[in-house]
Formats: C-alpha cells, sequence, structure tokens
C-alpha cells in the first residue's frame, strides 16, 4: 500500500493545482470503468499479452539483464504459503502502482500535450528504464545489454498504455488486470521453482 501511495501521490498534487476544478481525481488518473466497444477482442489481447509477456520475461528478462533474478524471485520455492503476499505484490504494489504513475499519471498528461503517438512511447521508455536501472542494481552495473531490457519491458508498457487509451475509453483497470495477472502468473511460476 506503500507504494500505492506514493506512485500516487505526485500525480495527487500535479490535479489539485491543475485540474481539481475541472475533473474528479480518479476520472483524471483513469481508475474509471473502461469502455470497451469489443469484448471478444480485448479476451484475445488478454490472453496473448499474459501469455506471450510471462514467457518472455521468464525466459528473455534473465538472459538480458545476465541475471537468474526477477522480481519475483522472493517468491522462489515457497509454495502455497506464498500465494497471499505474491496477490499483493501483483495487484497492488506493482501493477496497481506502476499503472497509476506510467499509464494513468504521465502517458494521460503526455497525450493530452503531445498526442498518443509521442505519450505512449515515452512513457514507454520510461517504464523500461526504470525496469533496466532496477536489474542494474542487482547486477551493481549496467551493461549494453539492458538496453534489451528497456526494449522488452518498454515494449509490454507501450501495449499496456494502447489498451488503456484505444481500447477501453482511458481507463487503465485493463491494463492493470493484464498487467497483475502476469507478475501473479510469474510468482507463481517462481513458487513453485519452475523459473
Amino acid at each position: 500500500m506503500i507504494q500505492v501511495l506514493l506512485f500516487s501521490f505526485i500525480p495527487f498534487i500535479f490535479w489539485l493545482f491543475t485540474s481539481r476544478k475541472q475533473e474528479n481525481f480518479f476520472v483524471w488518473l483513469g481508475l474509471t470503468r473502461p469502455i470497451i466497444r469489443n469484448k471478444v477482442e480485448l479476451l484475445w489481447l488478454y490472453i496473448c499479452f499474459v501469455v506471450v509477456g510471462c514467457l518472455m520475461i521468464i525466459f528473455l528478462l534473465p538472459i538480458l539483464s545476465n541475471s537468474p533474478e526477477l522480481a519475483t524471485s522472493q517468491f522462489a520455492a515457497q509454495g502455497a504459503s506464498a500465494i497471499i503476499p505474491a496477490i499483493i505484490y501483483s495487484f497492488l504494489q506493482t501493477g496497481l502502482s506502476e499503472e497509476i504513475l506510467f499509464r494513468g499519471f504521465i502517458n494521460k498528461r503526455l497525450c493530452s500535450r503531445f498526442g498518443f503517438t509521442i505519450a505512449n512511447l515515452s512513457q514507454a521508455i520510461l517504464f523500461g528504464s526504470l525496469h533496466a536501472i532496477m536489474l542494474s542494481s542487482i547486477n551493481g552495473r549496467f551493461e549494453m545489454r539492458m538496453i534489451g531490457v528497456v526494449l522488452l519491458t518498454g515494449g509490454i508498457g507501450w501495449v499496456l498504455g494502447w489498451i488503456s487509451q484505444k481500447k477501453a475509453g482511458g481507463s487503465i483497470i485493463p491494463g492493470w488486470l493484464f498487467h497483475a495477472s502476469s507478475n501473479l502468473l510469474i510468482s507463481l511460476f517462481a513458487m513453485y521453482s519452475l523459473v
């Protein structure tokens, strides 16, 4: 919850000084009911995103980062005893907090100023860069292969921004569910030492 509050604090202060008279904070951030025109298409996107995203993270990220350590390694070989912590980690600590900051705050603010293409690319690069920085801190150094980490996680961030803006009427909720489900699935693999 601390990370969710921290990642919401900057957007809240920004909203307080720029938009509180025009729009409710939750609407401004995209924490609204999604407007989904084609539910079957979104379901297929969900399945593909979760499966392909998890496979890429499980198999490519350790190679790119030169480290077998992923954030979900904290659940390694813990079995069912780690299910509740993994759900909290997946849905609140990473999924919700990152969607609030990157797709709800950064992407939406940049979209209103520069349009979707520049905004979504910018938030995706920032999202990917954050993941590369975090993995570099585990390795103790930044290597050229971290560019692959930026591209992999940035690509995932780009898809999440596209889903929010183009498929869900500006709501970050579907992206949050996609993000959290992927993190939970990877955590489950770690719990049973499958990665």
